[in-house]
């Protein structure tokens, strides 16, 4: 009962949701509706859980002075902070929204400035022409890169009486070929995701019920 409870239950549960989906029944609306329910309800349970693991966690790494413990310090001291000024003084004003505004937000700026600089090291060793399927990644790269800037959209050549500047060209090769492989993409994933769901109504997939399952 241990192992077979929770198949049946995941089996009735996704049959719900199968049969919700392309039906109109009140009742199996209504059902759907409470399933949606109490998945916010676990959402909320499995957020205090991560925080207080990470709590834990890093409590942990303090007790034992591990390296970067004063990272741990930081992230407590800043985790009960957060915490305490909501409680008092709410999150629309106070030191909540300030702490949004002026630490989190400039911290978040300087991190995605920072990766810039690996996508470029990571761009140029990708673009190492060394065949010719990396010639095209290549040229269509810099196409995109130098199209997506004003500069770029100033250049340009002529053919015949038509002009194609790079931003142009730029978004035929976004709509074009980039969106059809997306969508190849896409639909290799929904398709991934479909055999997915089966195996779990049926009971094939079971790692979801922990280690021996």
């Amino acid at each position: 009962m241990k192992r077979t409870g929770p198949v049946v239950f995941g089996f009735l549960i996704g049959m719900l949701m199968l049969i919700q989906y392309f039906t109109q029944v009140p009742w199996i609306d209504d059902r759907y509706n409470n399933v949606l329910d109490w998945k916010q309800v676990v959402f909320g349970i499995t957020l205090i859980l991560g925080v207080v693991s990470l709590f834990l966690h890093h409590w942990k790494k303090i007790e034992r002075k591990t390296g970067g413990w004063g990272y741990s310090v930081v992230t407590i001291a800043g985790l009960l902070f957060m915490i305490a000024a909501a409680l008092i003084f709410g999150r629309e004003e106070g030191p909540y929204p300030w702490m949004f505004d002026h630490v989190q937000a400039p911290m978040q700026s300087t991190m995605f400035a920072l990766l810039a600089f690996y996508v470029a090291s990571a761009s140029y060793r990708a673009f190492r022409v060394r065949s010719f399927h990396a010639a095209l990644l290549l040229t269509a790269g810099v196409i995109v890169m130098l199209g997506r800037v004003p500069l770029g959209e100033m250049m340009g050549f002529h053919i015949g009486e038509h002009y194609f500047s790079l931003g142009t060209i730029s978004t035929l090769i976004l709509d074009y070929p980039n969106l059809a492989a997306k969508r190849g993409v896409m639909i290799g994933v929904g398709l991934g995701m479909t055999a997915t769901a089966i195996k779990i109504i049926l009971g094939i997939e079971r790692t979801y019920l922990g280690k021996g399952a």
